[in-house]
């Protein structure tokens, strides 16, 4: 389906009316405002498949799936109709109360395709509230079986989990989180698998599972006040799309088993394809207690978000009426019946374009620039879990010593890609490889030829050096 051509180009009276009302009016997540108004915003009117147009008519490959959530691109026809399809009978009742029809649909498809052990879908908005789900269930969990005293969290540092208060308390990107201390609830951090920057100083030939080990370590001091462990399987994504060694997950599965421990697994960046398979535990064969999805779950669409968890946990809130056990969270767009038909017809995409089997060329293909990028002078490191991919960007090959953060190399980069038709993000100097599944080997060729390049343009030759100390 092309896209609507009417969208654009902008007028350009129109264009400048919007520009200087985003500057007076809107604040935009993750920006630093003193900066952001400086520039001239890219400001998007359209999309068809992988591509995204801009006010102009240009085209730019969505390298980063408009944040990690686009599957099958923009505009995909089935998804389009089912969620009309579903405005021309409901588009939004409770669920406090009422039953929907594609809700209950889509928790019996949502369980059918995870970890056999989850058998009960509470469905949010968002990934923070999948995961604020979690902890809360973890929690009351305990409670309700007469353990009150588990109530802190064992979590990795560098991990991000969202934004809500409960998630932050899980995080471990300081840049992010410090401010936030004192609002916090008590969460012991574990070492992030960061094997490229090992803070264990070790390597992973010879560790075995050191950073692994030390969320045993914290089970042992902790155990019989921990609810759970909570961890990103496979990738820590927004921590600059760290990648855990192999059986580092299935490590943490039997150190939690062996403690007793619940084990939450927030599967909001990974979930849906991303690392090769439908869900990221799958790799390890590992069955969470409590699982988190959202981002791709609606194909890229609609907000919407399902934390999945065992019968034994749900069983602890059963109770009568006035016992107390009845969990008392919810969200006014639970369940809602559009997000839960895109939902629907994004899983039947996979299904029926075979999705995840036609990604494995792309995931080879994928590897094989990156072995390459791995060579060149300012390329730290290099990661890749299935369709997943970071490149750190270092000032120092030999020692790994990183630019300075106001230098902003990473940001420079990406900039740098918009006037080749690519649009990316960084994680500080890490640029994240996060395409649309159904992105095209030769799109995929050229977002990453792209990326070579402008790593050249911003940080080697005469113009790198003279600007080396800019902040």
């Amino acid at each position: 389906m092309n896209a609507d051509e009417s969208a654009y180009p902008l007028p350009p009276e129109r264009k400048r009316q919007l520009v200087e009302w985003d500057r007076q009016h809107l604040w935009h997540p993750f920006t630093q405002h003193a900066l952001w108004n400086r520039v001239e915003p890219l400001l998007i009117v359209a999309a068809e498949g992988p591509y995204l147009i801009d006010a102009d008519g240009k085209r730019y490959l969505d390298g980063h799936s408009s944040l990690w959530c686009n599957i099958h691109g923009h505009r995909r026809p089935e998804i389009d109709a089912a969620i009309r399809d579903q405005l021309e009978r409901v588009a939004h009742t409770t669920q406090l109360g009422l039953a929907s029809p594609p809700a209950i649909e889509l928790a019996r498809r949502l369980v059918e395709l995870t970890p056999q052990n989850l058998t009960k879908v509470f469905f949010s908005d968002d990934g923070s509230t999948a995961v604020e789900v979690a902890v809360k269930l973890a929690y009351g969990y305990w409670h309700h079986r007469g353990e009150p005293q588990r109530n802190i969290f064992i979590a990795l540092k560098e991990a991000y989990h969202g934004d809500t208060i409960g998630s932050v308390s899980l995080g471990g990107i300081d840049l992010f989180h410090r401010v936030y201390g004192p609002l916090l609830f008590e969460t012991k951090f574990a070492p992030s698998p960061y094997c490229y920057r090992c803070p264990l100083k070790t390597s992973p030939e010879t560790c075995g599972l050191a950073c692994a080990e030390e969320v045993g370590r914290l089970l042992e001091a902790h155990g019989r006040q921990v609810a759970a462990v909570v961890v990103e399987p496979l990738v820590q994504a927004a921590g600059g799309m760290i990648t855990a060694p192999p059986g580092h997950l299935a490590r943490i599965r039997r150190l939690c088993d062996e403690h007793g421990v619940l084990l939450i697994a927030d599967e909001v960046a990974t979930g849906f394809g991303r690392t090769g398979r439908m869900l990221a535990v799958e790799h390890e064969r590992v069955a969470p207690d409590l699982l988190c999805l959202s981002k791709g779950l609606t194909g890229g669409y609609l907000p919407l978000a399902a934390t999945l968890a065992t019968e034994a946990i749900y069983e602890a809130f059963l109770g009568p009426i006035d016992s107390g056990r009845t969990f008392y969270h919810g969200h006014t767009f639970t369940g809602n019946p559009l997000g839960c038909a895109a939902a629907l017809a994004s899983l039947d995409i996979f299904e029926k374009d075979r999705t995840l089997e036609t990604l494995q060329p792309k995931i080879e293909r994928l590897a094989e620039h990156l072995t390459r990028l791995a060579r060149h002078p300012h390329v730290g490191d290099v990661r890749q879990w299935g369709f997943i991919a970071g490149i750190e960007i270092v000032r120092d090959k030999a020692t790994g010593e990183p630019y300075p953060y106001g230098r902003q190399v990473g940001a420079q980069i990406c900039a740098n890609a918009r006037p080749h038709g690519v649009i990316i993000r960084p994680l500080a100097d890490t640029l994240v490889v996060f395409p649309p599944l159904i992105i095209s080997i030769e799109m995929l060729d050229h977002m990453l030829e792209t990326i070579e390049r402008c790593i050249d343009e911003v940080v080697s030759g005469p113009a790198h050096a003279a600007s080396d100390g800019l902040e």
